[in-house]
Order: C-alpha cells, then sequence, then structure tokens
C-alpha cells in the first residue's frame, strides 16, 4: 500500500528548518510514502542542499505555493486572502485526489477553517474536531495505554448532538489505531453523578447511551483523564483546550521542579546520577515526540496538526499519524459507522 502525504513545509514556527529534516526521515524509514513538499519552491530546494543526506527524489515531490499563513494570522483573513498559500495548496491536493492526506504545524484557526472550506465534513457531521492521543497509564497492566481526546479547541460551544458526534468519530478512531471492537466512550464532566453538568452534556449522555453501537461507559472527571478508564473522552472544545493546556503546564512545572531539586546540593546531584535508568526510563514514556500529531475529525479527507513548536522528530511522529489514518481509511470508516446508525434509528 503506498501513502501520498502533502506537507506545509512553511507552516509551524521553525518552518523548513523542521518540515525537511521530517520528511527525510520518515522516506527513509517508509518506503512506500511518497511526500509533496508544499512551499515556495527555490526555499525548499535550498534547504534541501543544505541537508547533508541522501533521499529518494523519485518520492519526494515539490509543489509551489507563493504565499505563507502566519502563526498570528485571522482564520478568516488567511481563508480570504491567502489562496496560494503553502497550507492552502497542501489541502488543496487532498480534493484533487493527489494525496491522501495533509501534515501542517501552521496556524490551527486558519488550518480548521482552511480544511472545512475546501473538504467540507462528512455527511451529518456538523463541525469537525481536533482529537489528540493522551498518554495514559493501566493501573492493571502497568503499561501506557494512550486515550483519545475531543473535542480540543475547534468549537467552544458545542450542542448534545455535536458532541454525540464527536463520540462516533472518537469511537470510529479509537477501533482502528487501538485494535478494540468496542472501545469505551466517555464524557468529561464535573462529576460521575448523573445529575452533574450542563443539559447539552446530559442530553449525550442519553444519546451515546441509547446507541448500540457505541461503548459508552457514562462520565469521567478530569482526574481521571490519565487512568486509561477510557479509550475516548469527549468534551467542548473549550474545556478540552482548557485541559490540555493544563497538562502541558502541568509537565513543564514537574520537570523543572526535578531538575532544580537534584540540583540543589552535591547529594542531589548524586541521587540523580544513582535514579538516571528511572529518569531515563519515564522521559521515554513521556516524550513528546512520540504524541505529536492532532487530527482533524469528521473532514472529507485526512488532515494532521503538528505541534506549532515542534521540532523534527515530533513533526516527524505527525506524518506517521497520517499514514495511520490512510492505512485505516478513517474518514470512510466513519462515514460508514454513521450511516449505519442513522439507518438503526430510522
Amino acid at each position: 500500500m503506498s501513502y501520498r502525504v502533502s506537507v506545509d513545509a512553511m507552516g509551524g514556527d521553525h518552518g523548513l528548518k523542521v518540515t525537511i529534516p521530517a520528511c527525510i526521515s520518515a522516506l527513509k524509514k517508509h518506503p512506500e510514502l511518497h511526500i509533496f513538499v508544499v512551499g515556495v519552491a527555490d526555499q525548499i530546494e535550498a534547504e534541501l542542499a543544505q541537508v547533508k543526506s541522501s533521499y529518494d527524489y523519485h518520492r519526494l515531490t515539490i509543489v509551489h505555493a507563493n504565499e505563507t499563513v502566519e502563526m498570528d494570522e485571522s482564520p478568516a483573513l488567511a481563508l480570504r486572502n491567502k489562496k496560494d498559500s503553502s497550507m492552502r495548496v497542501a489541502i488543496n491536493l487532498i480534493k484533487s485526489h493527489e494525496v491522501d492526506a495533509c501534515v501542517s504545524a501552521g496556524n490551527t484557526g486558519a488550518l480548521m477553517a482552511t480544511s472545512k472550506f475546501v473538504l467540507k465534513t462528512l455527511h451529518e457531521i456538523d463541525r469537525p474536531a481536533i482529537v489528540y492521543a493522551i498518554p495514559s497509564l493501566d493501573r492493571k497492566t502497568r503499561k501506557m495505554d494512550p486515550v483519545y481526546m475531543l473535542d480540543l479547541g475547534a468549537n467552544v460551544n458545542c450542542s448534545s448532538e455535536q458532541l454525540f458526534q464527536f463520540g462516533i468519530m472518537g469511537s470510529v478512531l479509537a477501533a482502528n489505531l487501538k485494535g478494540k471492537d468496542r472501545p469505551r466512550v466517555a464524557l468529561l464532566n464535573i462529576g460521575e453523578e448523573e445529575m452533574k453538568g450542563l443539559d447539552s452534556i446530559k442530553q449525550a449522555a442519553k444519546m451515546l447511551q441509547n446507541c448500540d453501537h457505541i461503548n459508552y461507559i457514562g462520565y469521567i472527571e478530569g482526574n481521571d483523564i490519565f487512568s486509561a478508564k477510557a479509550d475516548v473522552i469527549v468534551c467542548d472544545g473549550f474545556a478540552g483546550n482548557i485541559a490540555l493546556k493544563t497538562m502541558e503546564g502541568m509537565a513543564k512545572i514537574v520537570a523543572d521542579m526535578l531538575k532544580d531539586s537534584f540540583n540543589n546540593s552535591i547529594f542531589s546531584k548524586l541521587a540523580m546520577l544513582i535514579s538516571a535508568p528511572v529518569l531515563t526510563s519515564l522521559k521515554r514514556k513521556l516524550d513528546t515526540n512520540q504524541y505529536n500529531g492532532a487530527s482533524l475529525l469528521g473532514l472529507r479527507g485526512i488532515v494532521i496538526k503538528s505541534h506549532g513548536g515542534a521540532l523534527a522528530p515530533a513533526f516527524e511522529t505527525a506524518i506517521y499519524e497520517a499514514i495511520k489514518e490512510i492505512r485505516h481509511n478513517i474518514p470512510q470508516k466513519t462515514q460508514s459507522q454513521i450511516e449505519r446508525i442513522m439507518q438503526s434509528e430510522g
């Protein structure tokens, strides 16, 4: 099976300095991969010349685009005025069936707006949602087991119907990428009791509970996001984005506190040397490079959003995420599941 992926080479905080090395590394590891690098052609060629590495020219195609969407640019203005941006051209390649997926580290709002405008949403899906694999620990097996959480910022206000749709989309994604027949779906709420939460969440709970195609397990609180109690956690974009940013901030402060603690004295430095194998193992399990790549679910095509500040190894992981979704045909399987649910309810 071949995988054709377009890459918005100009997007993100670091642009070509990250995207080009990531593309070359991915091509080396995946002989079935063909990457369409989209951006200012002469700048891409110059960056390729700087990289002292061999790569397969036959599987790397440069697609010229004159413009770049800035990270702080208005999504509406980018959509209206930047029709020849690297982001827009990369997404257009999906619509023209020249590629199977697109990866960008660019402006999230512009990427969502452009993707929705160009590709449209699946039938019966109101809005796309941003889904991300959150690292979690199964306390029984003591193994890391990622949980897919959506929406993480695309939709601030969500109706119960939209939350229900997110549950369907997340369930299909988890079933394929985690290899589970009936992945556990939960709603993020302020408590596990049925009477708690907003009316939209309560109504979404009833809809998920009454759907035989969804393995709904009830509400989940924020302190259980990392507990592997669920395979999919559904929430609106407001709560989801706050939760995600809180996780990122907590991870940074814990890392800084550990560093400071180990540098306090000669004894703490000695303790760091003794505990080095444990710290190395922990760092490997929580390495953000292996979790980078959020999917814009609900579109008639595969679009992967890399973190804007991602370095080459993390951006390469986002390319792998695109490959996985191509392999499992996520948009088509999601549409098929929606149709089955609609038929059963009709």
